[in-house]
């Protein structure tokens, strides 16, 4: 195994070693007649694949679930955390806004809404801060998986309406994902202080 985490690009090297929750599923040694040896790696978090590797003498494939990652191109992180019952965000309300298919909302973004932003978008239809079914309600200062159209849209509003209807943004916990519809740039300049 360690040679495989060796001959891996530099920055998938140091999420190899360095980042938990990162779990070695399995190292497998697959061989066929008159074939090179070939050697497998299964990487998971919180029991999801994230990363392959098939390692043969001549040469190393990987092959990456981008949704298991975030904007910063390093594991996703829990905008809150599992369990917790006021808020469990998330379209599987597991704490992370993961860039799914099921997802047809696309909750990418991890924000820190402000009441502006809760005045904002209920005067776009969405009122956030009353309860429905597993929905708590919101209030300022909640952190919560958002739709990327809807972030977006308080950023274009920005402009006429003031930089505080544009919720803080963890970028650690934000989605790969959102990315094919906002910049990067946009993110970093609302991104939460640590």
């Amino acid at each position: 195994m360690e040679g495989l985490i060796r001959n891996t690009p530099h920055v998938w090297r140091d999420v190899l070693v360095k980042e938990p929750p990162l779990r070695v599923r399995g190292l497998k040694r697959i061989t066929e007649p008159k074939r090179p040896v070939t050697y497998s790696l299964h990487l998971t978090m919180h029991s999801s694949p994230i990363l392959r590797i098939v390692s043969k003498r001549t040469a190393t494939t990987m092959s990456l679930d981008p949704s298991k990652f975030n904007v910063l191109k390093t594991p996703l992180q829990p905008l809150t955390q599992y369990g917790d019952s006021t808020h469990p965000t998330g379209f599987f309300r597991d704490g992370y806004c993961w860039g799914s298919e099921l997802d047809r909302g696309q909750h990418y973004i991890g924000g820190v809404v402000s009441q502006e932003f809760l005045d904002f978008s209920k005067s776009r239809g969405n009122d956030l801060t009353q309860p429905s079914g597993r929905f708590p309600g919101l209030k300022d200062g909640c952190r919560w998986c958002l739709c990327v159209q809807r972030w977006k849209e308080a950023l274009l509003a920005s402009e006429t309406l003031g930089e505080k209807i544009v919720p803080r943004v963890d970028l650690s916990a934000t989605a790969f994902d959102a990315l094919k519809q906002v910049e990067l740039s946009d993110l970093e300049r609302f991104a939460v202080k640590k």
